[in-house]
């Protein structure tokens, strides 16, 4: 009953959304931000119980300390036209990263994706539509993970993640995917707050347990509610969040908002926070972490993974039948 509730008061919120003025939304979810921030400062942005590494877990190849994962949600046309820049920046930086996109929300010139897979990222799907209306029916979700998946194939991408964080991982295990991304160890700002408490990947599996995907929480706050939200004027809680998840040897995944980035020396608007703040960071953990981190796209870390708790399971079902695994 509490879970449907609490997804009922945020199917009337995106219903009622558009009605609201943008300025109000924002101001609004600041008054909510700063309450729930003063109580839940013992989860929030270390949730300590998700240190603990997986039954089994080695190590991240070549010793690795940790795995780095940069992502980029893609929600507005703004977003769009500021990709290449942010691509062109990492390519400087030597990063590389995930831009997701959403299909049916604007038009995604196909000369824009291939730039970026002809230059070593990734593309993914960011949804269907940026509307909060994914999972409100399961009827209606049917027609739309079938266009989601005529996406992912169009694309040639392996990878999903939800808009606003909504998620139904029992229902997007019908996407022909490798790997979700609409998850979080922990993030109380979140409409569907409930953390997963781990900074590492782990199985999403539908309720009849017989689809599964890799899923890959985000494990460093986003841009939006660190910058936009909390108004932070630094990214102290970046670097201190990625220092924990690299002294428990984690996965630091972050999600960045080209939409929100100003890319300008100018001052930013009530929906911006400056490049700086992004840029110092993949700066930091270069220099401070130069040679420990394994920094690959999603599509990689997820395989790897997969073929890792694959192999550990047939170690596991070999063991119980007394024989050596091949």
């Amino acid at each position: 009953m509490g879970q449907f509730i609490k997804m009922t008061s945020i199917d009337f919120f995106y219903k009622i959304k558009p009605l609201i003025p943008r300025r109000l939304q924002i101001a609004l979810r600041r008054m909510s931000a700063s309450y729930t921030r003063r109580r839940t400062g013992h989860i929030w942005p270390i949730s300590p119980e998700a240190a603990g590494a997986p039954e089994g877990w080695p190590q991240w190849p070549d010793n690795k300390k940790f795995a780095l994962i940069l992502i980029h949600d893609v929600d507005t046309v703004l977003g769009l036209e500021n990709c290449l820049k942010l691509m062109n920046l990492e390519k400087r930086l030597g990063f590389r990263s995930s831009f997701n996109f959403v299909p049916e929300g604007y038009l995604t010139p196909e000369p824009v994706r291939q730039s970026l897979m002809d230059s070593g990222f990734e593309v993914g799907v960011h949804g269907l539509k940026h509307d909060g209306k994914l999972f409100v029916n399961r009827r209606k979700w049917e027609t739309k993970a079938r266009r989601i998946n005529e996406y992912l194939r169009e694309w040639d991408a392996v990878g999903f993640t939800s808009p606003s964080m909504l998620r139904n991982l029992d229902w997007t295990s019908e996407l022909n995917i490798e790997y979700g991304c609409s998850t979080f160890d922990t993030d109380p700002f979140e409409p569907q707050p409930d953390g997963f408490h781990t900074i590492f990947p782990f199985w999403a599996r539908n309720n009849a347990n017989t689809k599964k995907y890799v899923e890959l929480p985000h494990t460093l706050p986003q841009d939006y509610i660190l910058f936009v939200i909390l108004r932070e004027q630094d990214n102290r809680i970046w670097k201190n969040k990625l220092d924990w998840v690299a002294a428990n040897g984690g996965m630091a995944l972050l999600n960045v908002h080209p939409d929100y980035i100003n890319f300008e020396e100018t001052s930013c608007s009530r929906e911006q926070y400056p490049i700086g703040h992004y840029t110092d960071l993949l700066e930091y953990v270069d220099a401070k972490y130069a040679g420990q981190y394994w920094h690959v796209l999603p599509r990689e870390l997820a395989q790897y993974w997969r073929s890792l708790m694959l192999e550990n399971s047939r170690a596991a079902r070999a063991a119980n039948r007394g024989v050596k695994a091949p």
